[in-house]
């Protein structure tokens, strides 16, 4: 609950918004001057196009200004997954959604805001009745804040649509308009069960941002909330019928956004900050150096969270800070090189990774050169094989390993296949050794990581294959099932780069390293 101090606030702050909504959306005399039928035919256009019905009647949510003078620096136009995304939600009128979209990206904005008011104002409406649900009921109702100020003050909406106040029902968290149309704020947890307005039952829920850091590290929590989202909340609707949408970015995989994205028959939208190429998905809003320098700033973990939908936790093995790059020496440079392969059982892409990583050592250093880290099929993984073979400079030895137990012939045969193809056989041994637990032998060569002995390739730190590798690294904990075939990969290499230096007789001594018990 909000103190009376923060209601003052968070009131002054509405009131602002509403000053600024209705100074910023006047009617032109052109628009003024328009005949009945040309303000229809306008009006009908607009209703059609949700780009241009976000342009004309939201210029203050879309327009930047310089914060001194006021002058419009830029206009920011909707991006194409904002205009996709409202026209999936108009067109099903029974629909089931995430949209995970990163933050900075206009998720409350549009689904709040905008696309609440253009399915309303319609020529055969489309909304009835919306609740609004946040973290608290205090958060819902700010959420609603919004589309109130726009209600009352848009001077374009009130032009062409009249005068939405209703001064009986027109209060903090619950209003409804003078044509009908129900708003609701709800609070996460709150019992949402007969909720109805007479006959009317919601038709329009939409759920923002109900996970937080908090919430996300009691998985008890997670799931009893996405019981009540499943349940007591979409039970709200007239059985079913009606837009259920749930916004929000993965801050974690353990929480309600995630649980509702593998729930059946629901559809996810899920857009990044940037592309495969770095570049803004959003072009309008910012720069690809504007989105480089904030991921710069954040770090990388703090980056791969909020804009990425790609959160890493912690195990208790490895650190975040241990991960140490730089710009790596040519090949024939390296007093040794291994590439160690973990192919995983199963041929098909659908169960764990598959990983190849070249390290090489140089004097006391370890680094990690190239790497493969994909749910793919077993001759995926054997083609980047031969094509990593095939890039060696001339002269340059790489000495390949994989387990022992995968020398199985269907792997075998693949390796076969693709040499007869290529008119060469790929020179892989097997790793004969008799091996302590995974976890035991992965936290034995942990230490190198903490000692800042292991670097990686900058030049492939934003890679797929890079990222899933760390994830999979700082993730690795006892008991966990998280993927640790990467991790598992780097151990064999490593131990085969050690034993280079100590000599073939040294038997190597695991230890378990018991953990300090931290946050991490």
């Amino acid at each position: 609950m909000l103190t009376a101090a923060e209601k003052k606030k968070a009131y002054a702050e509405w009131r602002e918004l509403c000053k600024r909504v209705q100074q910023l959306t006047p009617v032109t005399l052109s628009i003024s001057r328009e005949t009945p039928l040309e303000k229809e035919k306008r009006i009908r256009r607009l209703q059609s196009n949700y780009a241009a019905f976000c342009e004309y009647y939201f210029p203050h949510y879309l327009t930047l200004r310089d914060k001194v003078t006021g002058d419009v620096i830029r206009v920011v136009h909707n991006a194409p997954f904002h205009n996709a995304a409202a026209n999936k939600v108009k067109n099903t009128p029974n629909l089931k959604a995430v949209f995970k979209w990163p933050r900075g990206h206009a998720k409350s904005t549009h689904f709040d805001v905008f696309l609440p008011l253009w399915l309303m104002f319609q020529s055969q409406r489309l909304i009835n009745f919306m609740v609004a649900v946040g973290k608290s009921e205090d958060s819902a109702a700010r959420l609603l804040g919004d589309i109130q100020a726009e209600l009352e003050y848009n001077q374009r909406l009130i032009a062409d649509f009249g005068d939405q106040k209703n001064l009986g029902e027109w209060t903090e968290g619950e209003f409804k308009t003078q044509s009908g149309v129900k708003f609701l704020a709800v609070g996460r947890g709150q019992s949402p069960r007969g909720l109805r307005d007479r006959e009317s039952r919601p038709d329009y829920i939409v759920i923002d941002d109900l996970d937080d850091d908090e919430l996300c590290r009691n998985e008890k929590r997670v799931k009893d909330l996405t019981a009540w989202v499943k349940e007591a909340l979409f039970g709200a609707l007239d059985v079913g019928r009606g837009r259920f949408i749930m916004v929000g970015n993965l801050i974690s995989k353990c929480s309600v956004l995630a649980n509702m994205c593998k729930a059946k028959g629901v559809h996810v939208s899920e857009i990044k900050a940037i592309d495969k190429n770095g570049d803004p998905v959003w072009r309008d809003k910012w720069t690809r150096q504007e989105a480089q320098e904030v991921a710069d700033f954040m770090g990388y973990r703090a980056w791969q969270k909020e804009f990425m939908h790609n959160p890493i936790t912690d195990g208790t093995i490895f650190r975040y800070e241990w991960i140490r790059y730089k710009k790596l020496p040519r090949l024939d440079k390296y007093d040794m090189l291994v590439c160690y392969v973990d192919p995983s059982f199963k041929s098909t892409t659908a169960n764990d990774y598959k990983a190849c990583r070249l390290w090489g050592k140089i004097g006391t250093e370890l680094h990690l050169i190239d790497c493969y880290v994909r749910q793919d099929t077993v001759s995926g993984m054997v083609r980047w094989l031969y094509n990593l073979y095939e890039s060696l400079p001339e002269g340059v030895v790489v000495h390949f390993y994989m387990e022992a137990n995968f020398m199985q012939d269907i792997i075998l045969d693949e390796f076969e296949t693709e040499g007869k193809i290529r008119g060469y056989q790929l020179p892989i041994s097997a790793d004969n050794r008799k091996k302590p637990e995974k976890i035991q032998r992965i936290e034995g060569v942990s230490p190198l990581w903490e000692r800042g002995c292991v670097w990686y390739n900058e030049t492939l730190k934003n890679t797929p294959d890079m990222q899933v590798g760390i994830e999979q690294t700082l993730a690795l904990e006892r008991g966990s099932r998280v993927h640790d075939d990467a991790p598992d990969a780097d151990e064999g290499a490593i131990w085969y780069l050690q034993k280079s230096a100590r000599g073939a007789k040294f038997k190597p001594v695991y230890i378990r390293r018991e953990s300090p018990k931290s946050a991490w």
